[in-house]
């Protein structure tokens, strides 16, 4: 069972740039495709992005094409979500998340999961 641990959130203006990690255990790390969400208060969970296992294939949630960018490094069993341009609406607790195929992680039936990290952005 992979075990996700989130990093790299914090407070920043509208229009900056923050980069998240997620750092995995576990040798299977490369198996698995991998997913950002985020969740805002009051809000559901969502659905931001997601990548293959080799990083080839990658989806977005369409209000952040062109801002967030999702990246993996499997020797350092680490995904990345880049985010640029922000917006007070990208505040939220951001998870990641490994799964069994891309549609599976899309959905949000993930099998494991990271305990998240705040981005706060301010206007």
């Amino acid at each position: 069972q992979v075990q996700l641990v989130e990093s790299g959130g914090g407070l920043v203006q509208a229009g900056g740039s923050l980069r998240l990690s997620c750092a995995a255990s576990g040798r299977t790390f490369s198996m698995y495709p991998m997913g950002w969400f985020r969740q805002a208060p009051g809000k559901e969970r969502e659905f931001v992005a997601v990548i293959n296992w080799n990083g080839d294939i990658t989806s977005y949630k369409d209000s952040v094409k062109g801002r967030f960018t999702i990246s993996r490094d499997n020797a350092k069993n680490t995904v990345y979500l880049q985010m640029n341009s922000l917006k007070p609406e990208d505040t939220a607790v951001y998870y990641c998340a490994a799964g069994s195929s891309i549609e599976v992680v899309t959905i949000g039936r993930a099998h494991a999961w990271g305990q998240g990290t705040l981005v706060t952005v301010s206007s």
